[in-house]
């Protein structure tokens, strides 16, 4: 009768470290979704998706500069001198990509301009996202 429950026992355990094993003999008893779960994370990919910049036109642009980039958005109407009409291909050609960042950014009174424009200092630290909001503006000249 002992020599049962040895026998048992051991095959319990037996079973147990093979079921949790990595299935590799290794004597490992971690499995395979643990441990691809405690995995160091792949990094964030650096590219920002078509939906996160638009996004973020939308929630910090669109009130004033219209959702296709004329100055036609709700916000411009009380607004004297209105927003810039980044479909004007005039202005397209005078600015540069740095100017604009630095607008976004620090705001229209950085750069000369009317200081209704409010800088978003907190992109600072989003260069990604800023550069893609440029190429945003770019877009509406096309």
């Amino acid at each position: 009768m002992r020599y049962w429950m040895i026998a048992t026992g051991c095959a319990l355990v037996a079973s147990f470290a093979i079921a949790c094993g990595d299935g590799k003999g290794g004597g490992s008893t971690t499995s395979t979704a643990t441990a691809a779960a405690t995995a160091a994370p792949k990094p964030a990919s650096t590219e920002l998706s078509e939906v996160e910049v638009a996004k973020a036109y939308e929630m910090r642009c669109s009130s004033c500069h219209g959702k296709t980039g004329k100055g036609d958005g709700p916000g411009s109407a009380a607004l004297n001198p209105k927003p810039r009409d980044y479909s004007d291909k005039a202005w397209q050609d005078s600015v540069t990509d740095e100017q604009i960042t630095k607008t976004i950014i620090y705001g229209g009174a950085a750069v000369g301009k009317s200081p209704s424009m409010p800088g978003a200092p907190d992109l600072e630290q989003k260069p990604k996202l800023v550069a893609a909001l440029v190429k945003k503006v770019r877009s509406f000249a096309k």
